[in-house]
């Protein structure tokens, strides 16, 4: 059951973005949330999404691979799903017991879904092209200034 879990596993490869510096590989994670964060409507969405499909493509991961990757966090995205959708202020479309879905609640869930499967996709990828180490001294090296403020 333990060789199924992928999540932060290092795929080895020579793919474009295998060889890419860990550092701005990082750089482009950091972005890459800040964008998936500001995306208000279905056209950002899609942008964002083609943005990491392009990167999964160029990377040369299976999508199954990504896709099995969310598995074990399919229970948190549902949730949040579901979350939004009942909890939502809005325009009410269906009411049942104490329970209101409001047009803006389906649109808050198919968003705040979205969101967090292209994020941990995304982030995915960051560990699946980039070894630990390398990981590590990218970060490592982004973090240098701080030295310099003593932090």
């Amino acid at each position: 059951m333990l060789k199924d879990i992928t999540l932060g596993q290092f795929f080895p490869g020579n793919t474009v973005i295998h060889r890419l510096d860990p550092r701005t590989k990082l750089i482009f994670v950091v972005l890459y949330i800040v964008v998936l964060f500001t995306a208000k409507w279905f056209v950002s969405y899609g942008i964002v999404l083609l943005f990491l499909l392009a990167v999964i493509y160029a990377s040369g991961i299976d999508i199954r691979v990504i896709l099995k990757s969310l598995k074990p966090l399919l229970f948190i995205i549902i949730l949040t799903g579901v979350l939004n959708l009942f909890y939502t202020q809005g325009t009410p479309l269906v009411k049942f017991w104490i329970f209101t879905i409001t047009k803006e609640g389906i649109l808050n869930a198919v968003f705040m879904v979205l969101r967090i499967a292209m994020l941990i996709s995304g982030t995915f990828m960051l560990t699946y092209t980039t070894s630990p180490i390398a990981l590590t001294d990218g970060l490592e090296s982004l973090m240098r200034p701080l030295k310099k403020l003593r932090v």
